[in-house]
């Protein structure tokens, strides 16, 4: 894998743009920064705790932290805030512009025992409801190509989740897609195969999960946690990764991966 940018803490939320600049967070030092092959610079400064981005078809980014917010040139707009949540991890979004995100209701930084929390859906009219409950440690987040699954790292349980997507928006029928061989779930990314490609944390390495929950392959990374991914690239088979050693990283997909649709909230 190719080095992009090194010298952070714990690097989360890759994503791309249209002209192929990479967006991504760091956790602990703070800040949203955005990759471009002429360098790096911080489009959000400060901010702790962004799990993860997404774009926002007005323009700006939509990050995670205590609240989701919404910014965009240096402005920000509150699109999800909710008492009794200690802060908002990874997020994605579904093929009509939908915000779904994770809630965490314990602090897994102070070393608290995880606490159930939820996957909210922020629908394109900004009203938001509970997609779905009882998901340990929220993580990443994505949907199979025709939109009818939803797929959610639970961190605590070190398994990806499947849901049915139904006509509501709301995620049903829960059930484990796959047990994780080695370290945990944390962000994934989903390709054009309905491969569900997930980051391994502690394990060091991706993993892809076939369509039937089978472990495809595993593939290493030279970092010693590996925190996310998200795919690129004119063919869509670049894959970018950040880890917990402060790197952004890219390789290569012999599969596709599903572009993201921009929020629409």
């Amino acid at each position: 894998m190719e080095e992009l940018a090194s010298g952070y803490s714990l690097l989360e939320g890759p994503t791309i743009d249209g002209a192929g600049d990479v967006y991504f967070s760091d956790v602990i030092a703070g800040g949203v920064y955005r990759w471009s092959p002429d360098g790096v610079e911080q489009v959000v400064p400060k901010r702790r705790g962004v799990g993860g981005i997404v774009l926002h078809e007005d323009g700006g980014v939509i990050v995670t932290g205590r609240d989701v917010l919404h910014e965009r040139n240096g402005e920000s707009r509150v699109i999800l805030a909710l008492d009794g949540v200690t802060g908002f991890n990874d997020l994605s979004t579904s093929s009509d512009g939908s915000v779904y995100v994770g809630a965490l209701r314990f602090h897994p930084f102070a070393g608290e025992s995880p606490v159930p929390g939820e996957i909210w859906r922020i629908a394109p009219d900004a009203e938001a409801a509970p997609a779905t409950g009882g998901v340990l440690w929220a993580n990443g987040i994505g949907f199979s190509p025709d939109g009818a699954t939803g797929y959610g790292s639970d961190y605590a349980r070190s398994c990806v989740l499947a849901w049915d997507v139904a006509d509501d928006g709301s995620l049903t029928s829960p059930r484990t897609f796959a047990e994780m061989p080695a370290g945990s779930a944390d962000g994934l990314a989903v390709d054009a195969e309905d491969g569900v490609w997930v980051a391994s944390g502690a394990a060091g390495n991706l993993v892809r999960i076939s369509a039937d929950g089978s472990l495809d392959r595993t593939l290493d990374v030279p970092a010693t946690f590996v925190s996310s991914l998200c795919f690129g690239g004119d063919d869509m088979c670049d894959v970018y990764v950040t880890t917990g050693d402060g790197t952004l990283l890219r390789g290569r997909s012999e599969v596709e991966g599903l572009p993201l649709t921009p929020a629409r909230v």
